[in-house]
């Protein structure tokens, strides 16, 4: 896909999840691999109010190239692209259900979005709970790149999810998975809950592969 038809994509999925609330205000930023470099929505914008020619551009040795400067989360962007291979776009929202599960003190660290649906294994796996740094510190990439590629998601603690994907529209869809599942795990917290077995993750693994 030619870069500015990936501009066009990006400002209109970045459009739907804004206006179906999964971003507010100034929340969130997205990022996707091009052949040059990559496009990452810029500081402070909007994602409901994107304009394409004004999305930022940095190289492959992460120099701003073009637009307006990137979103000062570059650094946990960077850390995935470089730590994990296969992926061509980061998602990172502000979502209210999946914010509130990263805030809450007794999730699982290791597995803080559990197997409640199929979908959320099929499309987001095992998600990682990371110590929370304020936000456009550098030591967040730090924190990406300790672990090694390991996870397709991660909830930054206090914070939000961060979802990535093999291009922008799985990477988008995997987002908007694990707040639907977040939702149903805030909502159904204080009742007994029947999750999927090892048995039943490991046949969709199998079957339709895993991240």
């Amino acid at each position: 896909m030619s870069e500015s038809k990936l501009r066009e994509q990006l400002v209109r999925f970045s459009k739907s999840l804004f206006d179906r609330g999964f971003s507010v205000g100034s929340a969130g930023n997205i990022s996707v691999a091009l052949e040059d470099g990559w496009l990452i929505t810029p500081t402070y914008s909007c994602l409901g109010f994107l304009d394409p020619e004004r999305i930022s551009k940095v190289d492959r040795d992460w120099r701003h190239v073009s637009g307006d400067a990137p979103s000062k989360e570059v650094f946990l962007h960077r850390a995935f692209y470089e730590s994990r291979s296969g992926i061509g776009a980061v998602v990172h929202l502000h979502s209210t259900y999946a914010t509130a599960l990263s805030c809450l003190s007794d999730v699982n660290e290791d597995n803080c979005i559990p197997p409640l649906t199929p979908y959320v294994v099929m499309r987001v796996g095992q998600v990682k709970l990371v110590p929370y740094v304020r936000p456009g510190d550098p030591a967040s990439g730090d924190l990406i790149r300790e672990l090694a590629g390991r996870y397709a998601a991660v909830l930054l603690a206090n914070h939000g999810p961060i979802v990535t994907g093999s291009d922008l529209a799985s990477a988008v869809y995997a987002s908007e998975e694990l707040e639907e599942t977040a939702k149903l795990l805030v909502t159904l917290r204080s009742l007994p809950c029947r999750m999927l077995t090892p048995d039943q993750v490991e046949e969709l693994r199998r079957v339709f592969g895993g991240y």
